[in-house]
Parts: structure tokens; C-alpha cells; sequence
């Protein structure tokens, strides 16, 4: 059998036979020339999300972000799908449900080429904010609320616990309960929740700054728009707009009326990631006090530590990690984890989002994260909030929110948010294991696939690997490792350019590949990575 035989031809998104920038220059086009019902201003997963649900209801949807999809908050999060054990002490008891019931959907039927399952162990130490009665009987319940799926929640004996976490802290360890939830890359769902936003007819573009809105008749009708990558300024009519640019949606409804009274607080959370100093078979959720937990997650073959939550009112675009959030976050691992998984010399990336939460008063920590729509004086809908999880169902909210807008603003005709597929698969479902194995035996090159890039390429893309594959093997110079200390392939830098829009090689090294997180993007891989993006 050919590798023609085996692998897929490219392309399977709008303008799919087109080049990177040829692809850009069409897109740009259709959006100057077309009227869409809907343009969607950002492009974090709300937008994305909302993007994806429209186009599958008939909608003519465009979407813009000024940086890149996933650029800001929705590539800063725990990287989690999870039911949210903390909402049990509230009584929150439905909202637990309700969350399981999508973490698992999208977990084992949306995108579980994407999604894993994760065991989670929250230690019991002798003085700390619970006790093990208390946290076992809230684990039950938590594992109760997901139908038992992942097993059901029971406490461990702490030597039982420190076989598979050996870095754990025994010291004082009285015992450990046991829970399961589910961990993503958040940077590849949400690429993938694009690419299904498009591939239902979508117009979308990313580093495209809105410098203004277009008002008729009072209305707000589209936007002024600058193409960030040439300086190219062109504009966007659609019917409704809706404001889905998470910490920055207060300065857009600023645009809309200048006059506009604040909507939401911000709260900054800061993660690090590390290399890590032996085995990790389960993660690690300690409890820092009676509302708060932090986290250390095995995590792209790294440890992911975190997270904070602060008041933020600086501005979004400047939000970075403070030598004060390191500080903070090692020094609360360090209550569960040995002293040398808590050295600084193994951090090699470090991160930080802003929550969007509901504006009022009180502690970020027990604010609920929940969504809130408003509609502004001239009609501009904003979307601000929420939970990674539950990103399909903040797209149907937002979607049913618009069908019911008096005087029907998107038409007649379109489908109804009822009426959409349940559980519509993201591009490239499969099954990752399945993706790894035909990668490793069907590969004709001498020596074949390394079997960590296998494994990679299979948990990131799915079923859409193959066309990395495919292009390996029409060039063998792009079969090649990124970094000797990666699995990534330099296949994935054009696959990324010409099918998933990257245009910098921030854009690919920060989202589209781990070898940043990994600390791995060095000047040599970033030359071969913009040489790749502008070739041709």
C-alpha cells in the first residue's frame, strides 16, 4: 500500500487548497465583500465556541480576534475538564452535575482524541483546612454526581498514594482521597473548535484589530478592522455583533457607548510549568485552605503548578507572572510535594490568564464562574465568563440568546439551537491510540515514526495526524524533530501555517506545539520555525 493509499490528501476546511497567506488574502476578501448575520469579536473559546454553533445553525458568521485564537485567558487555564469539587461545599450539588455530565461528553464523545482521563489524589495532612471523613464523603459524593463513570471516590493509605506520586510528602499525611476528572491542552481544543467553526462555514481571521464599530441607524452593524500582520485597514457588515473578547469586553462596550458603566472584575491566575524529578501517575489537588486548592498536574510530559487568584485592574494585554506568584505557587506545592520538585532551576515556562467574573464585590476566590449576556444601548451583544467544561453549552446559551432577540435581528429559517446535533465531534475524532499505532506501522521511512512523536502527533490532532504524516513524507526534510528533546516534527509548522492559521512563530511554538511550555524554544528553533512560515 502507498502512502497515497494510506495517508489523506490535505485539506478539508473553506479555502482548504490554498496556502497559508493565499488562504489569509481570501479570507480577508470574502470578509470585506460578504454581509454575514453575525460577527463574532474575539476569539477565545465564547467566541469560538458561539462561532462554531452559529455556522452549524445556517448562520453567515465571521469571527476576529487582534491576537491569535486562544491567544490570551483561554490558553492560560488549569487545563482541565472537571466537574468542580470545590462547588460542593456551597451546596452547588446541580452545578456539579450539570459539568460532569459536559466534561464527559466532551471527554468520550466530542474529543477524546483530545481529552484523558486524570486521577486525582488530594492529600489529608495533619492540621490542614479538612478532614479525611469530610473529604471522603465529598469525593463519594463527587464521583456520585458523574454516575460513578471514573470510578468511585475512596481514600487512600498514604504509602498506597506515594508509589504513584513519588514527590508526594509524607510527612504528617494522614491519608488521601481519590477522585477522576478529565485534562486537555487547551491551546489544541480550542484550534480544533475553530477549525469545526469553520469547516461549518465560518469566515474567520485572527491578528485583526477592531479599531472601531460601524453604526446604521443607531445600530451597531459591523466593525473597522486592521490586518495586524501588513497594516491592511477593511471593515465587517453583519446584522448583530456580539462582544466576545473576555478581559477586554468592557473597552469594546466602551466603543459601543462611551458612557457604558464597567460589567465584570478581572482575577489573574499564575501557573508554572517544570521539569519533573521522577514519575507521575496521578495529580496531586491540595487543599491551601477552606476554599482554595492548588494544583500539580502531569502535564505534556512536564509538571503544570498552580494556580493563583488575585484582583486584577491592570491592563489585560500586560498581565505576566510576578516573581510574588512564583513565590507563592512553589510555596504551596511545596505543603504536599518534596523540596527538590519545588526548586526553581526546573521551571521553564510560566503563565498567566485573567478569569472574567460578574462585577460586584468580594473575595475572586468564591466568585461563581458563571456567564453572563448583555445587550448594550445599540444593540451589540457581550459574552464575558465562564468555564472551560462547559464551552459547548456556553455556545448553545449564547446561540439561543440571539434566536431570541425581539424582531428576530438573525432571520428566518436558520435552525434552531434544539435542532443542532447533541454532540457534534470536533475535527479529527478518533481514537488517539489507534491514530498512534497506524502512524508507527504504516510509515515507509527507514526506521519509521518515533514512537513519542506517534503518541503526540495522535493525542493532539487525532485522525488529522495523517496529514502530518502525509506531508512528512512528501518532504523528508520536515520529518525531522523540531528539538531533540521534543516530539514535535517540523511537519507541524507548515501544517500549522497553511491549515490552522498561524502566523508567527509564537502562534505555533506557544500553541500549536508544546516546545515552548517545554522551555525548548531557543533561537535555532525559532529561526526554523519563521523560515517555514514565510517560505515560498
Amino acid at each position: 500500500m502507498t502512502m497515497q493509499q494510506t495517508f489523506p490528501a490535505l485539506g478539508s476546511h473553506p479555502a482548504a487548497g490554498l496556502a497559508g497567506p493565499e488562504r489569509r488574502a481570501a479570507t480577508v476578501e470574502r470578509l470585506s465583500r460578504a454581509e454575514f448575520d453575525l460577527l463574532v469579536i474575539g476569539g477565545g473559546i465564547l467566541g469560538l465556541s458561539t462561532a462554531w454553533h452559529a455556522a452549524q445553525s445556517g448562520l453567515r458568521v465571521a469571527l476576529v480576534d487582534q491576537g491569535d485564537f486562544a491567544g490570551a485567558t483561554s490558553s492560560a487555564s488549569s487545563k482541565l475538564l472537571h466537574g468542580g469539587l470545590r462547588y460542593l461545599q456551597t451546596g452547588a450539588v446541580r452545578l456539579v452535575a450539570e459539568n460532569h455530565f459536559e466534561r464527559r461528553a466532551v471527554a468520550r464523545q466530542v474529543a477524546p482524541h483530545l481529552a484523558r482521563p486524570l486521577t486525582f489524589y488530594l492529600p489529608v495532612y495533619k492540621g490542614g483546612p479538612h478532614s479525611a471523613a469530610k473529604l471522603g464523603a465529598g469525593v463519594f459524593a463527587y464521583s456520585a454526581l458523574s454516575a460513578f463513570g471514573d470510578g468511585v471516590g475512596h481514600l487512600l493509605s498514604p504509602s498506597r498514594a506515594a508509589r504513584d506520586v513519588p514527590e508526594l510528602r509524607t510527612d504528617n499525611l494522614r491519608a488521601v482521597a481519590v477522585y477522576g476528572d478529565d485534562q486537555m491542552n487547551d491551546s489544541r481544543m480550542a484550534l480544533m473548535t475553530a477549525r469545526a467553526a469553520a469547516e461549518s462555514g465560518a469566515a474567520l481571521l485572527n491578528h485583526a484589530e477592531v479599531t472601531g464599530l460601524r453604526f446604521t441607524g443607531g445600530r451597531v452593524t459591523g466593525a473597522d478592522l486592521r490586518d495586524r500582520t501588513d497594516g491592511h485597514e477593511f471593515g465587517v457588515n453583519a446584522r448583530l455583533v456580539l462582544n466576545a473578547t473576555g478581559p477586554w469586553v468592557d473597552r469594546l462596550r466602551a466603543m459601543e457607548d462611551p458612557g457604558a458603566a464597567p460589567s465584570v472584575r478581572l482575577s489573574k491566575g499564575a501557573h508554572l510549568v517544570l521539569r519533573r524529578t521522577a514519575p507521575w501517575n496521578a495529580a496531586l489537588a491540595t487543599p491551601v485552605d477552606r476554599y482554595r486548592i492548588t494544583f500539580a498536574l502531569p502535564w505534556e510530559d512536564m509538571l503544570l503548578l498552580g494556580t493563583t487568584d488575585e484582583t486584577y485592574e491592570g491592563d489585560p494585554g500586560e498581565v505576566a507572572v510576578t516573581d510574588a506568584d512564583t513565590t507563592q505557587i512553589l510555596d504551596e506545592a511545596s505543603f504536599s510535594l518534596r523540596d527538590r520538585q519545588v526548586s526553581r532551576d526546573l521551571i521553564t515556562y510560566a503563565f498567566a490568564g485573567l478569569r472574567v467574573l460578574p462585577g460586584g464585590p468580594g473575595d475572586t476566590a468564591k466568585a461563581k464562574r458563571e456567564t453572563v449576556v448583555t445587550e448594550g444601548r445599540a444593540g451589540m451583544l457581550s459574552v464575558a465568563g465562564g468555564k472551560w467544561t462547559t464551552f459547548r453549552h456556553i455556545g448553545r446559551t449564547v446561540l439561543a440568546k440571539l434566536e431570541s432577540l425581539p424582531g428576530s435581528p438573525l432571520g428566518d429559517g436558520i435552525v434552531p439551537v434544539s435542532g443542532l446535533p447533541k454532540r457534534a465531534p470536533l475535527p479529527g475524532f478518533a481514537s488517539a491510540p489507534a491514530v498512534a499505532h497506524r502512524l508507527l506501522v504504516d510509515d515507509p521511512a527507514p526506521g519509521g515514526m518515533a514512537q513519542d512523536t506517534a503518541q503526540h502527533l495522535a493525542t493532539h490532532y487525532g485522525s488529522l495526524a495523517f496529514e502530518i504524516a502525509r506531508l512528512a513524507y512528501e518532504r523528508p526534510e520536515l520529518a525531522g524533530r523540531i528539538h531533540p528533546d521534543a516530539p514535535e516534527i517540523w511537519a507541524q509548522v507548515v501544517y500549522a501555517r497553511d491549515q490552522e492559521w498561524a502566523e508567527t512563530p509564537e502562534d505555533v511554538l506557544r500553541r500549536r506545539t508544546t516546545l515552548t511550555i517545554r522551555g525548548l524554544d531557543d533561537p535555532t528553533v525559532r529561526a526554523g520555525v519563521q523560515d517555514l512560515l514565510t517560505e515560498g
